[in-house]
């Protein structure tokens, strides 16, 4: 793996990371929720993590294993693989406790009103800040695959952690009273992305073959198929708005579609 592929992985990682900043920024400026919007950039975001985990990343990662180690084997790790991401992320959800848990997303009024949050300002942000840990080693991993693959990832990432950006900033400002203070631990927490590529850098790098290559984006693609199917859409129907938010699936799909179709 050359140098700047490496680099690339690292810079777009980083990005969809910080992108919690611009969360904090929408709930320490607006007043209330664009929910049509939000709805619609959610189901974007969970459109292409969909389409690209079952129509791109699993079919490579299944050729990939089967070339390595055989058709019924190959097909074995893929499925193991494919459920150990969604057990891994999934367990991590389980163990964060639900009040604290940025993925229950709510609007900015409403999350203004939460009294209690007020004593769980530093465990939202650590919250966030492990649930962010495996995201950035999704999207390091997939990065690698080529532009094709990692731009969209990206952007889908990237729009995934807006609202968790409000689900941290808030609670901290009513903790606070302390715009900056909650802008920063918002900003900050997206920093776990970076750091979950650099883990996955220095663990995996150093032993990378196309088994493991196959193995890892199996694993992503149900890291993503999880986040898609737990967070994304359940959040867009909390606003009612299920027409819009299944509108900006599919839109996303067909975005995805394309732009793998242009690289063909």
């Amino acid at each position: 793996m050359d140098t700047q592929t490496i680099l690339l992985a690292f810079t777009l990682t980083l990005i969809a990371g910080l992108s919690t900043g611009i969360g904090s920024i929408i709930s320490l400026v607006a007043k209330r929720t664009n929910t049509k919007f939000l709805c619609a950039s959610l189901g974007f975001s969970a459109g292409v993590m969909l389409y690209v985990s079952f129509m791109e990343m699993m079919p490579t990662a299944k050729e990939g294993l089967e070339r390595v180690v055989g058709e019924k084997l190959g097909l074995l790790y893929l499925i193991l693989a494919f459920f150990g991401g969604i057990g891994f992320i999934a367990a991590i959800d389980f163990l964060v406790p639900k009040s604290t848990n940025p993925h229950e997303i709510h609007g900015v009024e409403e999350m203004g009103k939460k009294k209690g949050l007020h004593r769980v300002g530093l465990v939202v942000a650590l919250s966030i800040a492990i649930h962010n840990f495996p995201e950035g080693i999704a999207t390091f991993t997939s990065a690698l695959e080529g532009l094709d693959l990692a731009i969209p990832i990206t952007v889908a990432i990237a729009i995934h952690n807006i609202p968790e950006g409000v689900a941290v900033a808030v609670p901290i400002y009513h903790a606070t009273d302390n715009k900056k203070k909650a802008f920063w631990f918002s900003f900050l927490s997206g920093l776990a992305e970076p750091l979950g590529a650099l883990v996955a850098y220095l663990f995996l790098m150093p032993f990378w073959s196309p088994l493991i290559n196959g193995i890892v984006l199996a694993a992503v693609s149900g890291i993503m198929v999880f986040i898609s199917l737990d967070e994304l859409l359940p959040s867009a129907e909390k606003y009612g708005e299920h027409h819009i938010s299944i509108a900006g699936l599919v839109v996303g799909m067909l975005v995805m579609a394309f732009s793998l179709y242009l690289f063909v």
